[in-house]
């Protein structure tokens, strides 16, 4: 805007930087800053390692002794647009939904769930339930902070070995027969 000023009419560069509010210096810098070493890097790395992120590309800048910032790799790693979108989870196919029958006996269906609260510390638990849905009896409440597949197997099998084995067993991913 200032060299439109300067230009069209013909006033200094100090009293057209001061129409448009512009700082002198601002108006003569010229930035001094090359970053062809750090693109030539940034391409060759990504080359070789074409699946990597920006992080550890920058970390393999670090390697090799190099002390380029942070910042400075970003910012010529988003302008080469090197950035790569992240994944997506893949959407599951609908599941058929079927209508709730109702058990006829003991040990024909038992529906299997978790819930969790906290402790007034704020540390949170688990609860894992176990119940038997013709009478709504719990068969088995299991408290814990974690609960990692080996634990719910095991507790299935405490409850197996009491009870017996039913029919299906529901959950909120769907019923799985066994």
């Amino acid at each position: 805007m200032a060299v439109y000023l300067m230009g069209s009419y013909s006033i200094s560069t100090t009293r057209a930087c001061r129409v448009v509010q512009l700082p002198k210096s601002m108006f003569y810098y010229r930035s001094v800053r090359d970053d062809g070493p750090v693109i030539d890097k940034l391409l060759e790395l990504s080359q070789k390692h074409h699946r990597e992120g920006q992080d550890k590309l920058y970390e393999r800048i670090r390697n090799e002794r190099l002390i380029w910032n942070y910042k400075r790799v970003r910012r010529v790693y988003v302008l080469l647009g090197l950035k790569q979108r992240k994944r997506t989870n893949r959407r599951l196919p609908n599941r058929e939904r079927k209508a709730l029958t109702l058990p006829v006996g003991h040990n024909v269906s038992w529906s299997m769930d978790f819930m969790h609260d906290t402790m007034l510390s704020g540390r949170p638990f688990r609860t894992l339930n176990i119940i038997d849905d013709y009478n709504r009896q719990a068969l088995t409440i299991e408290v814990d902070f974690s609960f990692p597949s080996i634990a719910v197997l095991r507790a299935l099998e405490r409850v197996i070995h009491k009870h017996g084995k039913p029919q299906q067993i529901r959950t909120d991913n769907g019923p799985m027969d066994g």
